[in-house]
């Protein structure tokens, strides 16, 4: 796959159902469990809830959603990339982007068991900071931080 056919908008409610598939359908091969919530709310909290709070941009491919990204200039909500599309530089143009938004620090969670995101964001100048499990999958989180001053450039 060549990475100049991939390209970053904000995002639209027309690529919704897209999205949501996406996203459900890499949480889920990440972290081995069902999503909680039904199609129909996280539709929902994607048009109505996450844009209070965070900019969403999307990765396509011809059209098709391939990634996802929510942030604001001090977290990122939201990171996930189409199970067919990870390993191609996505991760890196989306986190990039918030990156380059944000004031110089970002934290973010992810699930401990999603050793392969562990790997990407300390990769990518992230450091833990935290650990516990106040989700609602209830499961084991990490909290990651990065600090543009402890990077001469990003990474």
């Amino acid at each position: 796959m060549e990475r100049n056919n991939i390209m970053i908008i904000p995002y639209d409610p027309t690529y919704t159902e897209q999205t949501v598939k996406m996203w459900r359908d890499s949480k889920y091969d990440a972290i081995g469990q069902e999503e909680i919530h039904s199609f129909q709310n996280q539709v929902y909290y994607l048009n109505h809830i996450l844009p209070k709070e965070f900019h969403i941009e999307v990765a396509l491919m011809d059209e098709e959603v391939v990634g996802l990204i929510a942030y604001n200039e001090s977290e990122i909500s939201q990171l996930y990339i189409h199970i067919g599309y990870q390993g191609n530089g996505i991760g890196i143009r989306l986190l990039n982007k918030a990156k380059d938004q944000s004031s110089g620090r970002l934290t973010l969670y992810t699930f401990e068991i999603n050793t392969k995101a562990r790997r990407f964001y300390e990769k990518h100048g992230f450091n833990i900071i935290g650990r516990g499990n106040e989700n609602e999958e209830n499961l084991p989180d990490i909290l990651y931080e990065w600090r543009a001053e402890d990077h001469d450039s990003r990474q």
